[in-house]
Formats: structure tokens, C-alpha cells, sequence
């Protein structure tokens, strides 16, 4: 009677499946057509993603959504990061993985950036805001598989470069949590082996 009850939730006045459903058939996929989501998509995950739970209720997330040219430009970004960290860029080897890093915000047709910002509240702990951040980030990522698109949670060299950080606006001390690629799936989902909880879990009574 409880699974029946939980797998046809209602919520908004739409039957869903089960939140746990769900959970077990997210899968991250990296690789995406060139149909782009709609906005009512894209904004439907981050409704979900301010409902995370949050210490201090400093709701710390910032959203970034990257379309077209956006894209580009924070492919050049992370591409002028990479060469000042090179120690030289002339060779064929340091072309390509510069190529390589211009290339990666095209990976998706959106990109959602999500930034913990550093609160200045007395009392919160950044590593709580943080935890927070990744928590809506999860959120986004349910939500995703329930709308069929495909989405892969990403961060990189990009997610700690300061140049980045400079071309988002965000001051040096804010964190980028993610870099999500967000679209429709251009390959089948790949299912994985998951451990079982027996051998993660200690029981203190």
C-alpha cells in the first residue's frame, strides 16, 4: 500500500513517480543534441533548485544560464585561463588542449553556472552555504531527469580559474559549485553498479 501511495505522488495536481524513482534513474550524460530546452524547462530546475535546505536561510545560490554566443565567450575565458597557467602555447600539444578548453562550454546547448556566494552574516559557516549549494544543485539534477533532458554536473578547471570568477562578476572568496551542462540526450542512458549501502554504512545504537 505505501509503494502505491508513493509512486503515484501528486504534486501541483500532476502525477509524478516517486521522488526515490527518480533518484535511481538519474544517470549524468555528457553527450547532447543541439536542441535547446525551453525556458519554462530551464526554469522549472531552479524553481527546484531555492527549495534545497539551507542553515541560516542565507539562500547563498546564483545562477548563471548560458546560451549561444555566451557560450563562446566563456570558452575564450577558460581558454585565456589554461595559457596563463602553460608554460608555453606554441607547441602542437599546448594548441590542442587549449582548442580543447575553448571547445567545452559548446558540449551543451545551455550551461548553467551555479555560485555559492560567501555570505557576510556573523555566525554562518561557509562550508554550510556550500553544502547547501550542492544540495540545489541536486535539485536541479532531479528535476532534469523528470523533464527527460539530459544533464551532467561538471566542474574543472574552470570552477576554481579567477578569471572565470572576474567574468561572471562574483568576487574571489564566492565559489562556483557547478558547471551544468543541460540538453536532450544524444546517446542511451549507461546504468552502473551502485554498492550496496552495507558496505558504506555503520550502525551505532
Amino acid at each position: 500500500m505505501l509503494q502505491h501511495i508513493i509512486d503515484n505522488n501528486m504534486a501541483d495536481g500532476e502525477q509524478t513517480t516517486s521522488v526515490f524513482a527518480t533518484i535511481k534513474r538519474r544517470r549524468s550524460i555528457g553527450k547532447m543534441t543541439e536542441e535547446v530546452p525551453t525556458r519554462e524547462q530551464i526554469e522549472r530546475m531552479l524553481e527546484a533548485a531555492v527549495y534545497a535546505p539551507n542553515h541560516h536561510t542565507t539562500e547563498p545560490w546564483r545562477f548563471f544560464v548560458l546560451l549561444g554566443q555566451a557560450r563562446h565567450e566563456l570558452g575564450k575565458i577558460m581558454q585565456q585561463a589554461l595559457a596563463e597557467q602553460l608554460l608555453e602555447t606554441t607547441s602542437e600539444k599546448a594548441q590542442a588542449r587549449l582548442n580543447k578548453a575553448r571547445n567545452k562550454p559548446l558540449r551543451a546547448p545551455v550551461i548553467i553556472i551555479v555560485v555559492s556566494v560567501r555570505a557576510e552574516r556573523a555566525g554562518v559557516q561557509d562550508i554550510e552555504d556550500l553544502e547547501a549549494t550542492a544540495a540545489a544543485v541536486q535539485n536541479m539534477l532531479l528535476v532534469a531527469e523528470e523533464l527527460g533532458l539530459a544533464c551532467i554536473w561538471r566542474t574543472g578547471d574552470a570552477a576554481y580559474a579567477p578569471q572565470v570568477k572576474r567574468w561572471l562578476g562574483i568576487a574571489e572568496e564566492d565559489h562556483i559549485v557547478a558547471l551544468l551542462d543541460v540538453g536532450f540526450p544524444a546517446i542511451k542512458r549507461e546504468e552502473h553498479p551502485v554498492r550496496s549501502i552495507k558496505e558504506k554504512t555503520i550502525w551505532l545504537d
